[in-house]
């Protein structure tokens, strides 16, 4: 094992899909006029990303994608962080890399020539708060083995993965190849599930990856469940602690579940006023987790850091704080 192995030059590393999130507020009658089902995701084709994005107004336009939302909360954090990801060498592609490289992650994975164009996310926010999410993945998926920065994934504490990759088949050889490097160097790997569609039409191989691969595992009460097919919280959470020594399961308003050497922790939640919009409250609950990890700190007090990020992140638009973060955390932190 070389040098740069055993000391590591970054906190995290993360793969995840590359896009932009366009975040518009709106009303309910916009989306009965779309006829968009209020507070779903779904995945749209390059034509009704363009009429989408054409008839927004009033849009801010950020680097997102769930890992890239937490990895930007862990560079505000004040930790080292790079991302592995694919845009097209196209406008959004720019706005993509400019973005998440003024966060202080590293981004150097080379933008494709050819092919779809760069993936966007067009997020209707209504007044009560509900995201409602148009995806066109584009260019994203096409992320492959060679994409990978292996120095990077070898130099990170931990390597963090987003579940939502797992449908392109060359991305899940991607993830595989990075996961096992990172074991080789002796780095934690962390999953995120992402979503509980994709949890249910990748089970079984999600269920071998979470026990082969995986040291710390986020994921909210619906995937939990969709991944050991149950309606039940605590039989899912059961097998989970067979299989992971590291979890948290976030359950909306009343905080999170932490799971870690087979306890059962419940962390609190922190409300910092109203909830505005959720978007990237479980990815800033994940970055605040990982830093307090990356930082050797133990896991209940990683989780409740995780609980501050995504308490105050609901607060406001958007996934990128307005206000310090480290400032909150050092006020609201049990000693």
């Amino acid at each position: 094992m070389t040098n740069n192995t055993s000391n590591p030059s970054l906190d995290i590393v993360g793969i995840g899909n590359a896009i932009v999130d366009v975040l518009t507020t709106t009303d309910d009658s916009v989306l009965e006029r779309l006829s968009l089902s209020k507070g779903s995701m779904t995945l749209i084709d390059a034509n009704k990303a363009k009429e989408l994005y054409e008839i927004t107004t009033n849009r801010i336009q950020r680097s997102g994608g769930s890992v890239a939302n937490s990895l930007a909360c862990i560079a505000e954090l004040g930790g080292k962080t790079a991302f592995i990801g694919r845009v097209r060498n196209d406008e959004l592609g720019k706005i993509f890399t400019e973005e998440i490289s003024t966060t202080g992650t590293i981004f150097k994975t080379p933008t494709s020539s050819v092919g779809p164009s760069t993936a966007r996310c067009i997020i209707f926010i209504t007044p009560d708060a509900q995201r409602t999410m148009c995806t066109y993945l584009g260019a994203s998926v096409l992320l492959e083995p060679r994409d990978l920065d292996f120095s990077a994934v070898r130099e990170a504490k931990i390597l963090y993965l987003e579940g939502y990759l797992w449908d392109n088949p060359a991305a899940k050889d991607a993830f595989i190849k990075a996961a096992e490097i990172a074991k080789n160097a002796g780095r934690k790997v962390a999953l995120s599930l992402s979503d509980s569609f994709c949890v249910n039409r990748h089970r079984e191989s999600f269920v071998t990856l979470v026990g082969n691969h995986i040291d710390i595992l986020f994921a909210n009460e619906d995937e939990i469940k969709a991944l050991y097919k149950t309606s039940s919280l605590n039989t899912a959470i059961e097998e989970l602690k067979k299989t992971c020594d590291l979890a948290a399961i976030t359950i909306g308003k009343k905080g999170s579940i932490l799971i870690s050497s087979g306890k059962e922790i419940n962390i609190d939640p922190f409300i910092f006023g109203k909830a505005i919009d959720t978007t990237g409250a479980g990815d800033l609950y994940a970055g605040g987790f990982l830093k307090g990890l990356a930082d050797g700190l133990k896991p209940e007090t990683s989780a409740r850091i995780g609980s501050i990020c995504a308490g105050h992140i609901v607060t406001q638009l958007g996934s990128r704080s307005n206000t310090d973060l480290l400032n909150l955390i050092s006020s609201h932190l049990e000693p």
